[in-house]
């Protein structure tokens, strides 16, 4: 096979591996996608996203594609969540940082998969990346495709392949963490009869109880119900213990889903396979793996999603956390291919994104161990069902769930620095633009309505965008401007910020002290000496 030349190679066509090509394209860089899978798997492993991950989609204009035609033209906040199945009430907070998109996962992978070839990014399917030669400057991957192996050289590679991870395991980079095999989780699409659900979500099962939208916590284990698309419940169970673990290579089947159902809520479960068009999810995982590798890194490899850490779905933190990974490490591989990048910037993405991973291994293994069955538990679990009704604790939790809860560390003490952007909007020569919509491109982004920090960043102009404007908070589509309208802090009169929506610097007032350190830190040297002004 003759070879194009590329940049980056990434093992794994999932929705972590082609947004990190997306986002790559944006900036120049070639990557080719490699998949061990004839075609983009059609098994519906998530149902959808939770966190500020929606609103990185949103700076992306992948929202709307994502959501569709009927859904609001800017993502609103979640009214409220769940803890391990306990409910938070988040209708009334101002900075409220939870987000959702419902979308399955195939269908998510099939707007990436859609952008990816928009943005002429190299994807092939069926080719499976099986041995790796590492090098100073460069490596050199082995193939396996359907018309024979082959090699091809890149700067970097990424592995994108899963928990299972292959590149990971080439490289030697260790999976510690632990297992759990007391349980097995099945669940999948049914249909239900429209007399068991209820108002709010839920479902009402005679001789089992009513039970609310999401898990549910039960005497023998756990039940979840959720209808995340209309017409498509997803029902399931976990069950503790070791009495009902199947054989290994024995395929799952809906009537062992029904089962398991039954057996754990004590009661018939009048549901049946569902109808209408697929794909239908239908899953038995045994055990639970929390795993987090002991670094992202090893010379030019880089670790993305899954390959770098596994935990449980409760809370749907995995997409979350995987993409917002991507949207990361993007704009710094870009930066070091393109040759601007300053000293160490490639090493923040670890530095950046290990700690929130660490956030989410803590609260899965919190929320597993609280929706565990067993008197020992329901003491602690009565607990926290007082506490999530506290306001801040509510809050605590849902910044934790979002992925909001991590502060990074830019180097400014801007009560907004290190943190994803507010939904702001700018009002420029009478027109206003929100800034997603300014972040489509991925290129960094100066915001000043003063001129100072404008002509301060003058000679960064090659690499970074500058915008003048008076910036005002859009507070559900609705550009309001003070604090006290808002609820929150009033916006800077200027602000910087990287590719991925996260604030390098902000200033209150008509100054720029901080910014050139702030800009040389991010996005190197100054690229036009300062007599060519």
């Amino acid at each position: 096979m003759s070879e194009n030349t590329y940049d980056v190679l990434i093992s794994g066509a999932g929705p972590n591996g082609l947004m990190l090509a997306c986002e790559l394209a944006l900036s120049g860089v070639t990557a080719l996608v490699l998949e061990k899978l004839p075609a983009p798997s059609t098994e519906p492993k998530a149902n959808g996203l939770v966190g500020q991950v929606v609103r990185l989609l949103d700076m992306r204009g992948l929202y709307r594609r994502a959501a569709g035609a009927d859904a609001p033209a800017i993502p609103p906040p979640l009214p409220g969540y769940s803890f391990s199945g306990l409910p938070l009430d988040l209708a009334e907070f101002a900075d409220n940082p939870l987000y959702a998109l419902p979308i399955p996962q195939p269908r998510l992978v099939a707007l990436l998969a859609a952008r990816a070839r928009e943005l002429d990014v190299a994807v092939r399917w069926g080719h499976a990346l099986r041995d790796l030669e590492t090098h100073r400057d460069h490596v050199v991957a082995t193939v396996d495709s359907p018309s024979g192996a082959y090699r091809i050289p890149a700067r970097y590679l990424v592995a994108a392949d899963g928990g299972k991870s292959a590149v990971r395991k080439l490289v030697g980079i260790d999976f510690p963490g632990c297992t759990v095999v007391d349980r097995v989780t099945r669940f999948g699409h049914a249909t239900v009869p429209d007399g068991l659900r209820t108002p709010d979500g839920g479902i009402d099962i005679p001789g089992a109880g009513r039970f609310h939208f999401g898990h549910n916590r039960v005497d023998k284990g756990m039940f979840i119900f959720a209808e995340l698309t209309p017409g498509r419940p997803m029902i399931g169970v976990s069950e503790y213990g070791t009495d009902h673990l199947p054989a290994e290579d024995e395929p799952v089947t809906f009537a062992e889903l029904r089962a398991s159902i039954e057996r754990v809520l004590g009661a018939e479960v009048p549901i049946e396979p569902p109808t209408g068009a697929g794909p239908h999810a239908l899953r038995r995982t045994v055990g639970q793996n929390t795993r987090l590798a002991e670094r992202y890194r090893e010379g030019r490899v880089l670790l993305l999603g899954d390959s770098a850490h596994v935990h449980s779905a409760m809370g749907g933190p995995g997409l979350n956390l995987g993409l917002q990974d991507a949207i990361n490490l993007g704009w710094k591989l870009a930066s070091e291919v393109n040759g601007w990048a300053p000293a160490g910037l490639l090493d923040t993405y670890e530095s950046e994104r290990y700690p929130a991973a660490e956030r989410v291994m803590m609260h899965s293994l919190a929320q597993s161990a609280l929706i565990a069955p067993g008197p020992e538990v329901t003491g602690l679990r009565d607990l926290f069902a007082e506490l999530v009704r506290i306001p801040a604790v509510a809050d605590h939790l849902a910044h934790l769930l979002a992925g909001a809860d991590i502060r990074y560390d830019v180097g400014d003490d801007h009560r907004l620095s290190g943190q994803l952007v507010p939904d702001y909007t700018v009002t420029t020569d009478g027109t206003r633009v929100r800034v997603a919509d300014l972040l489509r491109t991925a290129r960094p982004l100066l915001i000043d309505s003063t001129g100072v920090a404008a002509a301060a960043a003058a000679n960064w102009c090659a690499r970074v965008e500058i915008i003048s404007g008076a910036i005002t908070l859009t507070e559900r589509g609705r550009p309001v401007g003070t604090a006290a309208e808002s609820g929150t802090a009033s916006p800077p009169t200027a602000i910087l910020l990287r590719p991925d929506g996260y604030v390098a610097w902000a200033g209150d007032d008509a100054s720029a002290d901080g910014l050139h350190s702030a800009l040389t830190r991010w996005f190197g040297s100054s690229p036009v000496p300062v007599h060519a002004r």
